[in-house]
């Protein structure tokens, strides 16, 4: 929706924009939705130009977070796709956190931007011929090749992709990246369609066997009109994490915060053999609680009954019952990160059976009387020692998207993982996830990933909020 609305302002707009988004430290994309996420959310008592330059406030790289990558040397590949322009504030992103960024461009790359423009922001030559007589004196490509970290592709389209899974080398980028031997990201951005092609899925699949990793691409509007679905590159900010969890795993952003995470399903019990419960299997909550340990949080996972191990590294509490998990919720707090996770059920037997339950010849089951368990999410969004950051889940099989907002507005949570837990999707109990993010500022879809994948997601986006430097513009609390 924002690129839609960029390219239909005036002239005069978009520059407007474009000095906004750089006063801001975001990309124009990232503006606009922060900027429309604001003026469909007022704060109450306050006009919807206060809140929105509220919500849009500078949101400054933490000192550590300007050199985490210091003395890292990046070589960023941009192949011809539309996305390229977004290499540009990748390159910014990057700099400002101290790497040092090279750069390739493709013939492709050079019809959407300028090697004079990606020059600039690099601060260095820009390369783009495999047969320069200057660069290969010294066999230049294969310098190129060793003389860095990481090499990124960004974007990575379909073509490009299939050269490098057929092991083609018939310009620079691919020749670079037949003779490295350093690790290697991509981006991918394309059409949908052309992503979901038989040839690309092939493709992918065997770069992936070859030890490439990719981030993205993302589901939403693509920059040809009426069209949208997975094929967007991720966005910049996003990229980068990326490239930090490659290049600085023992980086520890949440080291002396601590987190609450809920994980697996309640158990309420009608008689000693019989209980209400929900269909989770716990993989998703201890993910994240794992997740959040690997970055230094100090956690304490709650969980319920699950046959899955116990994450290392955190304060294990088991329950059994909803009113077992709040009061344990209760006892660790403050916290400075609470992730509600966990399946509760929504309902217990007023007089659980002290003894089995027998049938009776000839007569139906007798009825059982049911009340309303805790609402364990909306007690922490709402308690006096709220934690900085609440995060909750919704599992819904239909409505998903209405039901997650109407739930963000009504627990007090800073947003909601929404996610389709049909019979037929697979969540429940299985090892991938397709989540939505929902917050004041916007929905944001994920592709469908690993839970370990979604996990390790969330925990470094939960970290940017917590220091004010979220991806898509800081967020803002949820109604209290």
């Amino acid at each position: 929706m924002a690129s839609l609305t960029i390219r239909n302002l005036d002239a005069g707009a978009k520059q407007r924009l474009r000095e906004r988004a750089a006063r801001n430290g975001r990309s124009m994309e990232e503006e606009a939705r922060a900027l429309l996420g604001a003026l469909d959310h007022p704060a109450s008592g306050d006009d919807s130009q206060d809140t929105a330059a509220t919500a849009l406030g500078p949101t400054p790289l933490r000192e550590a977070d300007r050199t985490v990558l210091a003395g890292k040397r990046i070589l960023l590949i941009i192949s011809g796709g539309i996305a390229a322009y977004k290499a540009l504030d990748l390159i910014r992103r990057l700099r400002e956190r101290g790497a040092r960024v090279r750069v390739i461009m493709t013939a492709g790359a050079c019809e959407f931007v300028t090697p004079l423009a990606v020059g600039a922001l690099a601060a260095d030559k820009v390369y783009t011929d495999l047969f320069s007589r200057e660069d290969e004196q010294d066999v230049g490509h294969i310098r190129l090749a060793r003389q860095c970290d990481l090499i990124v592709v960004a974007p990575a389209t379909a073509d490009l992709m299939a050269k490098m899974a057929a092991g083609l080398a018939d310009d620079l980028a691919t020749a670079v990246l037949l003779a490295t031997d350093r690790p290697v990201l991509l981006a991918p951005a394309m059409n949908p369609v052309m992503w979901s092609h038989a040839a690309t899925r092939r493709n992918v699949a065997q770069l992936q066997a070859d030890g490439i990793a990719l981030i993205g691409p993302e589901t939403g509007e693509m920059a040809e009109s009426c069209e949208t679905g997975r094929g967007r590159m991720a966005e910049p900010l996003q990229i980068a994490e990326a490239i930090i969890r490659h290049l600085v795993p023992g980086r520890r952003p949440l080291k002396g915060r601590k987190a609450i995470v809920t994980s697996g399903p309640t158990h309420e019990p009608i008689d000693p053999v019989r209980y209400i419960a929900n269909r989770s299997s716990g993989r998703q909550g201890h993910a994240i609680a794992a997740a959040l340990a690997k970055l230094g949080a100090e956690v304490t996972l709650i969980s319920g009954p699950v046959t899955i191990e116990d994450p290392a590294g955190v304060t294990m509490v088991h329950v059994e019952t909803a009113r077992q998990m709040l009061t344990a919720v209760e006892h660790a707090m403050p916290a400075d990160i609470a992730v509600m996770v966990a399946a509760v059920a929504d309902w217990r037997v007023v007089h659980a059976a002290d003894n089995k339950i027998k049938k009776k010849p000839g007569e139906g089951p007798e009825p059982l009387e049911l009340e309303e368990n805790p609402d364990i999410l909306k007690a922490v969004g709402h308690a006096d020692d709220r934690p900085a950051i609440v995060v909750g889940f919704a599992a819904e099989t239909a409505n998903v998207l209405a039901n997650a907002q109407a739930k963000l507005q009504r627990k007090g949570a800073d947003f909601i993982v929404a996610n389709d837990v049909s019979p037929d999707s697979g969540v429940m109990g299985g090892t991938r996830n397709a989540v939505r993010i929902v917050s004041p500022t916007g929905v944001e879809t994920w592709p469908d990933l690993d839970k370990q994948e979604v996990a390790m997601r969330l925990a470094e986006r939960i970290a940017s909020a917590l220091v004010g430097n979220e991806a898509g513009g800081a967020l803002q609390q949820g109604s209290r």
